[in-house]
């Protein structure tokens, strides 16, 4: 025991060292991102927990009530209730839980996708970097929103077929990324000596190719996730999306638009919600490109 304590000392305290180098390195604004990302992953992480009503139960008698601090504000409902008289923190905090894990989801999906395409075509030139490149440039000249709409209004607006259309969002980027990296990697000398000593082209890509890729990749996947919020909402927002009763961010905000004049907090909550994420991981993501690239570190 006591030797598996001083082996997970180190451990810990580098982790902290670190936690103290980056938070030392980051301006207000990264900061208050930092805090404002934890906050939210907490919060969608603990939303069942933290929620005081089921996203979906109504109180028709409590319908359109307004938030803490407003006249014929009801007791229980501190951000108000919708027009079927449903909690709005309720469904925001589930709303959000949801939103998350369709955006890691589909920026999951998209990053093995585009990522083993991109290394593929890096790798074996020729004909294959030829198809594999024409169709990202042709993904990159259709609007994604007209593809996503249009595949959900013929499989559905399921969760799961949302999942498979996120996934698809973005994967030409990490697909150029990739191809990129692999065709500048591929004329390195460690490269050539692996190929002199018979190493096959599946283990120079997973053994010496992808370790030299893996910061571009993170800085994407964080934006892509940014993006798939806002994707998600849109669609949500046209009706396209998850369908209600589920909640989400971006349903809501659509849901909330026709009661925009008369209870405004419906779209309130979900839409400032919606603005602190995307908030949160684009200027956390530009921050750790800056800290990727040796170019812009110390600007």
């Amino acid at each position: 025991m006591a030797e598996a304590a001083i082996g997970t000392a180190p451990v810990h305290s580098r982790l902290l060292a670190g936690s103290r180098r980056v938070w030392t390195e980051a301006n207000g604004i990264q900061r208050a991102a930092i805090v404002v990302a934890v906050l939210l992953l907490i919060v969608a992480a603990f939303a069942p927990f933290i929620a005081p009503h089921e996203p979906t139960a109504q109180s028709l008698i409590a319908r359109l009530r307004p938030p803490f601090g407003f006249e014929r504000y009801k007791d229980g409902y501190l951000l108000g209730t919708d027009e079927l008289g449903r909690d709005v923190l309720s469904r925001s905090l589930h709303g959000l839980q949801l939103t998350l894990i369709l955006a890691a989801l589909g920026a999951t999906i998209g990053l093995v996708l585009g990522g083993t395409l991109g290394l593929v075509s890096g790798i074996a030139g020729g004909i294959v970097d030829d198809v594999i490149m024409g169709a990202v440039d042709a993904q990159i000249a259709i609007p994604f929103t007209l593809i996503a709409l249009l595949t959900l209004a013929i499989f559905g607006s399921s969760i799961e077929v949302m999942v498979l259309v996120l996934g698809l969002y973005g994967w030409e980027h990490y697909a150029r990324i990739v191809r990129g990296e692999v065709r500048r990697l591929m004329a390195m000398p460690f490269i050539e000596a692996a190929r002199a000593a018979g190493a096959s082209g599946g283990r120079i890509a997973f053994r010496h190719v992808l370790p030299n890729i893996v910061s571009p990749l993170v800085v994407q996947f964080t934006l892509s996730i940014s993006n798939i919020v806002l994707l998600e909402s849109t669609l949500s927002f046209l009706g396209m999306g998850v369908q209600p009763p589920t909640a989400t961010l971006g349903s809501m905000v659509g849901i909330g638009r026709d009661y925009l004049p008369t209870a405004p907090w419906i779209v309130i909550v979900p839409a400032v919600t919606i603005l602190l994420v995307t908030f949160a991981v684009q200027i956390l993501g530009d921050w750790l490109r800056d800290r990727a690239d040796v170019r812009l570190r110390g600007r």
